[in-house]
């Protein structure tokens, strides 16, 4: 048993078999609570940011591995590997799970056994069922573990290409509405899969079984596929068709980014508390920051490819490439350095000061006193000091989707064909 260990066992955190526990040296035990904590057999916890707090079961199901995550209380990690992850209260991650960097499950979110994420966000009560790939998206919607988005098993959110890029990310629900936890929940139904980038708007539904590949922005929205669809039909690999639908789509996603770190920046701060610690609110902006970079750097990416884009566009000719594709391809090469800079600076984007000092002002006459429960809070809002919040942070969006677009005029309306 290493002195680690040993030291965890002394403080009170429960180890049934020490022995079979390995901890980093670079782990500060300062950041693991000794209140109910449980680590079972075979796990392994590693990196300087790690943080566990009180009531949380780590490998309950199998061994579990943890590096640099921030967990909040009453957690369950069954078993799986762990990285650059943000758990807040009452999250779940069944067993099998892998959960890498840019990730963040907030209040009682929760995701079954065999799961993947990388870059996923899931606002509170959002629940993944079993068998899933959710990589590089955002899900938001539902108040309740009782009335919350899901996801069905055996469930793929497609984020690679053909054409070999990451530009993919998708966006269910959204930020602004979304944090304050009174929209309809949103439900993808199993054994289907949702093509990134993608949009879907609060209440949309689709049906099990059905791969959707379009952007879905009116709420309440069945959305199915018929069944035996089959073609055939040539690919030139290299040739990109739906620029414009792309480049919205990434631009509302990195937006909507900008105004979730505001918000963790200006109200998850003032929660702060021994129920909140800093290093859980620390956690979540950080990881925020990590996936704004992200998005922009796999953007960049597929910028880089619309330079054989444009060659395949002239040699092939195709009726159906229109003239303004071609125009909006060679726009955002053209201007991409000083929108990669307006992206880059868009946490400078604050929104409507007199907005936001108005929703903080109310919001500070609802907190009751130190340790004061987020979700409660934020759900027993006035709807019209909500509505306030809803606007302000879509200023945020807003200014940073103008900033962007004002270098690329061609990017106002869609070509045909693309508005999907």
């Amino acid at each position: 048993m290493s002195h680690l260990v040993e030291n965890l066992i002394k403080k009170g955190v429960r180890i049934p078999n020490p022995a079979c526990v390995e901890i980093g040296e670079e782990v500060s035990l300062d950041r693991i609570s000794g209140n109910n904590v449980v680590i079972h057999a075979g796990c392994e916890i590693f990196g300087a940011k790690t943080f566990i707090h009180d009531g949380c079961q780590i490998g309950y199901e199998g061994p579990a591995t943890l590096e640099d995550c921030r967990i909040g209380r009453d957690v369950r990690l069954a078993s799986g590997f762990f990285r650059g992850t943000v758990f807040l209260d009452g999250a779940s991650a069944g067993s099998g799970s892998h959960v890498r960097e840019g990730t963040i499950l907030e209040e009682q979110a929760s995701i079954a056994h065999t799961v993947g994420l990388k870059q996923t966000i899931l606002l509170p009560f959002v629940t993944l069922g079993s068998l899933i790939n959710f990589c590089d998206c955002l899900m938001a919607g539902g108040s309740s573990r009782k009335d919350h988005s899901e996801v069905g098993s055996s469930f793929i959110h497609f984020n690679y290409t053909p054409n070999q890029d990451k530009a993919t990310p998708s966006l269910m629900g959204d930020v602004p509405n979304g944090v304050m936890m009174n929209q309809k929940p949103i439900f993808l139904g199993g054994q289907g899969g949702l093509v990134g980038p993608c949009r879907l708007a609060f209440g949309t539904i689709t049906a099990a079984g059905t791969i959707w590949r379009r952007d879905e922005t009116e709420p309440g929205m069945l959305l199915y596929e018929g069944v035996g669809r089959r073609g055939r039909t040539s690919f030139q690999a290299g040739l990109y068709r739906n620029v414009w639908r792309i480049t919205i789509n990434n631009l509302t996603y990195i937006a909507n980014l900008v105004a979730l770190l505001h918000w963790y920046r200006h109200v998850r701060t003032m929660f702060v508390s021994d129920r909140f610690p800093k290093a859980l609110s620390e956690g979540l902006s950080e990881t925020v920051q990590i996936g704004i970079e992200e998005r922009i750097r796999q953007f960049e990416k597929f910028v880089g490819n619309l330079s054989r884009s444009i060659q395949l566009h002239h040699a092939i000719a195709e009726k159906n490439l229109s003239k303004q594709q071609l125009v909006q391809k060679e726009a955002l090469m053209k201007a991409w350095p000083v929108v990669r800079s307006s992206l880059q600076n868009a946490q400078g984007h604050p929104g409507d000061d007199r907005l936001r000092n108005r929703f903080l002002e109310g919001l500070k006459r609802h907190l009751p006193g130190h340790g004061s429960e987020y979700v409660e809070i934020v759900q027993g809002l006035p709807t019209n000091l909500s509505e306030t919040g809803t606007r302000w942070l879509q200023t945020i969006v807003d200014q940073v989707l103008d900033a962007a677009l004002g270098e690329l005029p061609a990017f106002r309306h869609p070509s045909d064909g693309e508005e999907g």
